[in-house]
């Protein structure tokens, strides 16, 4: 049984939130989001709660799917309110990133300057040239975006070199020896 699923998401002041069978709209500040419910999960609010609780019985993987409906949710209710952000850290002698319009020009070490599209309802920061903000309502959209800047030039073990998430630890090979 989904212990996730038991905790009901609490909509914030300014969160509207509008249920159609098995559709699901939220609507805030930010933002809205439409959303499908799968058909084996049951949803309902009442004073500004949203619960979920399985169709068909207590089935285990009903009450997974449960859990995987309201952490969904919960992200979308987080995203419409607060939105979510998402930092990027570029290392390496002549690594730098340029805004230009509704892209990124990546210089990481190729002969050419990489230039990534933003999606729409992500929008991009570049307080320095070596550091990258993306920020945006849906947080799988703006982790995909984040994931695909990184692949461009990952870090390497042995110097540290590339895109790197903010906070993240690249582990450190020892170089060869004679």
């Amino acid at each position: 049984m989904s212990r996730i699923a038991k905790n009901p998401v609490v909509l914030p002041a300014g969160v509207q939130l509008s249920i159609d069978g098995q559709n699901v709209g939220i609507k805030g500040a930010k933002g809205s989001f439409d959303y499908k419910i799968h058909n084996t999960v049951k949803i309902s609010e009442s004073e500004g709660k949203v619960s979920f609780e399985p169709n068909d019985g207590c089935n285990d993987s009903a009450w997974s799917m449960c859990g995987t409906m309201r952490s969904l949710v919960n992200n979308m209710v987080q995203g419409v309110s607060q939105g979510f952000e998402r930092k990027l850290e570029l290392v390496g002698v002549g690594y730098r990133a340029q805004l230009k319009g509704n892209a990124i020009s990546l210089s990481l070490g190729f002969s050419h300057p990489v230039l990534h599209e933003l999606p729409e309802g992500v929008s991009a920061e570049l307080p320095s040239q070596t550091e990258i903000i993306l920020r945006g309502v849906d947080k799988q959209m703006l982790g995909q975006v984040a994931a695909n800047i990184r692949a461009y030039r990952p870090p390497e073990p042995y110097k540290g070199k590339g895109v790197k998430y903010a906070g993240e630890r690249i582990l450190r090979k020892e170089a060869k020896k004679k």
